[in-house]
């Protein structure tokens, strides 16, 4: 009797200790975004705090995240419990996504454009809509008086900027726009989704055409009046915050900085427009969950959880990446959200609005693929090299990384068959 009591109250601490120890697995969330270290621990310590359950927030680089998940697929199990990426970064891996159409968001509503690239042209949620963001101009107030005359900040050419940087260095008698130029800048995000649309309506198929070649020699205009420390620059909000540059280009959450510490001083502003339009780059995050996550009921509650109203706004707070859910933002946030929001929406509203989604379907190639367009701006823009010839040289190199990824195309290329052609 004695031996079979004995029996069973260990049985029943084993299944305490089992049950405990569940309640306790966390939940790894990995990730691609809020990569700066300030930005991830503001993910742990405000934006996940509020979860029933502990959550380990991993980040890593575009081509880790996708080597360690690819490994735990093929092995067909892992630990990962929640992806945080990129559009593109899921759609090589669609296939072994589960699908998130189930999910209760708890009657929120969700972005409807967003979700629908998130089922990855396919018939299930294969990822939802996460966070959102893009890249703007902003300046220091100072450079206001140096505008052309009759230049509607919201509606600023290429040609009006070359202009007005003009005026600026003429005026001060120092070059004083600025551009993330340096190693860890967002350089090729510029020429990807700004600067190519704008002037070809493409990324990628008309990467060495005339229009490629204008745009390329209208940047080199623009240079002459940059300061020649932007080649350093990873973040613009630091030089805009010295007065070493008076107008710059960044993505938001490299501005913000800016704008919050100094409010009064700066302002915000669409991308300008070409003569093919006004290119800008959506940056669309989403969650998803690996069919190889080891407890994807928890997964989905973490997806619900990251939908919700007040999740969205500590994720803005903590990443300057705005709501994809519709929720009204409260008095109390940061400068930079208030100068943000009016322009993001002029920019996607404008008339000449030509979006560019970032790239995708290129797996592990994506930094092969944003190198090109590093490449070009170097030798065209720092080295001074023949612009035709550059092309010519570089689109061979992007045709063989589209070709080797059979990606096809994506917006505001024109659907393809097959990889995108680079004619």
């Amino acid at each position: 009797m004695m031996k079979a009591l004995k029996t069973l109250a260990g049985a029943a601490l084993a299944l305490s200790l089992a049950s405990g120890g569940v309640q306790a697995q966390q939940v790894l969330f990995w990730s691609t975004q809020a990569r700066p270290v300030e930005e991830t621990q503001k993910m742990r310590d405000d934006v996940l705090k509020g979860f029933d359950g502990p959550v380990d927030y991993q980040v890593a680089e575009d081509g880790p995240w996708l080597t360690r998940l690819q490994a735990e697929l093929q092995a067909g199990s892992g630990t990962i419990g929640l992806l945080g990426g990129l559009h593109g970064d899921f759609s090589t891996v669609g296939a072994n996504l589960v699908d998130l159409s189930g999910v209760d968001v708890g009657g929120v509503k969700v972005n409807e454009a967003y979700k629908k690239l998130g089922m990855l042209g396919s018939s299930e949620q294969k990822y939802l809509p996460w966070m959102q963001a893009t890249y703007l101009m902003a300046a220091n107030k100072q450079a206001l008086q140096y505008l052309p005359a009759g230049v509607d900040l919201n509606t600023i050419t290429y040609d009006q900027l070359i202009e007005w940087s003009k005026n600026i260095a003429e005026k001060t008698g120092s070059p004083k726009f600025g551009f993330p130029a340096g190693p860890k800048g967002l350089k090729h995000r510029f020429f990807e989704g700004f600067l190519y649309p704008s002037y070809t309506g493409s990324m990628v198929t008309k990467f060495r055409s005339p229009e490629a070649e204008t745009a390329w020699n209208k940047f080199k205009e623009l240079w002459q009046y940059t300061n020649p420390n932007s080649t350093n620059y990873a973040f613009m909000q630091e030089p805009l915050l010295s007065g070493e540059v008076w107008v710059a280009f960044d993505h938001v959450a490299r501005l913000a900085d800016a704008f919050n510490k100094k409010p009064d001083e700066f302002v915000a502003f669409p991308a300008p427009a070409g003569p093919a339009g006004r290119g800008f780059m959506p940056v669309v995050a989403g969650v998803a969950i690996p069919k190889t996550s080891p407890d994807i009921d928890k997964a989905k509650a973490l997806v619900a959880y990251m939908l919700k109203p007040e999740t969205q706004i500590a994720t803005l707070k903590a990443t300057n990446f705005f709501p994809v859910v519709d929720v009204k933002l409260p008095d109390d946030m940061p400068a930079s959200v208030k100068a943000f929001g009016p322009a993001i929406a002029t920019m996607t509203g404008a008339p000449d609005a030509l979006p560019a989604l970032l790239p995708m379907g290129l797996g592990d190639l994506g930094g092969k693929f944003n190198q090109v367009y590093t490449d070009s701006f170097e030798r065209i823009v720092l080295g001074g090299e023949d612009v035709h010839g550059v092309l010519a040289e570089q689109a061979t190199a992007l045709k063989a990384i589209i070709d080797q990824a059979k990606a096809p195309c994506w917006a505001p290329d024109k659907p393809s068959d097959g990889a995108c052609p680079v004619e």
